[in-house]
């Protein structure tokens, strides 16, 4: 299913002194693997970002049973919460004066029609114009770091093969009109809006990669809104026991973080920005919207024109 490249990241990720790292939603799945992978390699700070104080501090000893002493603090984010977002962001910049690494991890899948408390759909906005205010609000501090000599800042969008799923014409800006659309339309809608943030970015700021990545088809806890009847929950339980043997669906969180990893750490010139990468680090084109740089533009302004309504 996909034609990648061999990447250990118990060998392959390089040391990382001196580098400020975000992760959002490293609580769990993903984003504890890929925060624990991390923080193996001595960075000078990781922010694991994430909504429960409790998640967060047990995920962090989780970590320190093999990292003693690792340099990790819990930042409290809802991505579904512009307050919570430009929250976490004050924190941060008051905090730290460099950011080398953004892994926009977190996200929600396959949830039923509902709004964020700024009146988004859940996927899109949690997914999306969370991400994208959190992206702008550290923007200044990331542009600075890419300023010093021989940095590497990057920013690491998850994305997902899910992003086929979405519906005709790609995006669907009517925030209410999608409640007409099945669960995984407004989900494809949300990872392929991932892809084209990224791909914009990277055309507006080229002194920063700007990456998406789909990680496989991983049996994390975002799967847990699927299992609602008793065939949902038998076809994840299935996916699970048979992972091994199933083209592109990964045994563990441990093999689906691999593809954030090589992104966030692998050479720079092997990392193009804009690029869709599917595991392990195969450049990728994407469904056909994946790749239309009118779409990513139109998306860009509508974000743009959105955070503007809401002060930022």
């Amino acid at each position: 299913m996909f034609r990648g490249k061999s990447f250990d990241t118990s060998k392959d990720i390089p040391d990382l002194s001196g580098k400020v790292i975000l992760v959002t939603g490293g609580n769990a799945g993903l984003g504890q693997e890929t925060i624990f992978k991390l923080a193996s390699q001595n960075p000078a700070k990781i922010y694991l970002a994430a909504r429960t104080a409790s998640r967060a501090q047990a995920a962090i000893k989780e970590v320190e049973k093999t990292v003693p002493n690792a340099p990790i603090e819990h930042l409290p984010l809802d991505l579904a919460s512009f307050a919570s977002i430009r929250s976490a962001a004050e924190t941060f910049t008051s905090e730290s004066t460099r950011l080398d690494l953004l892994i926009n991890n977190a996200g929600v899948m396959g949830t039923p029609y509902g709004l964020t408390k700024d009146r988004y759909e859940d996927q899109f906005g949690t997914n999306v114009m969370g991400h994208a205010l959190l992206t702008r609000l550290l923007l200044p501090t990331l542009l600075k770091t890419a300023e010093e000599p021989n940095s590497d800042v990057r920013i690491v969008n998850l994305a997902s093969i899910g992003h086929h799923m979405a519906p005709s014409g790609g995006v669907i800006f009517d925030q209410a009109a999608l409640e007409n659309y099945s669960t995984w339309r407004r989900y494809g809608q949300a990872k392929l809006s991932n892809i084209l943030f990224a791909r914009e970015f990277a055309c507006r700021y080229p002194t920063i990669k700007s990456v998406a990545v789909h990680p496989g088809i991983i049996m994390t806890n975002l799967y847990t809104p699927m299992q609602s009847n008793i065939l949902s929950t038998f076809a994840v339980w299935f996916a699970r026991t048979m992972a091994p043997l199933l083209p592109g669906v990964m045994a563990s969180t441990k093999e689906g973080a691999a593809n954030s990893l090589w992104a966030a750490t692998a050479p720079t010139e092997k990392v193009k920005s804009g690029q869709y990468y599917t595991p392990v680090a195969y450049a990728s084109n994407g469904s056909r919207y994946a790749h239309d740089d009118g779409l990513a533009k139109k998306l860009w302004e509508y974000i743009d024109t959105e955070l503007q309504k809401h002060g930022f």
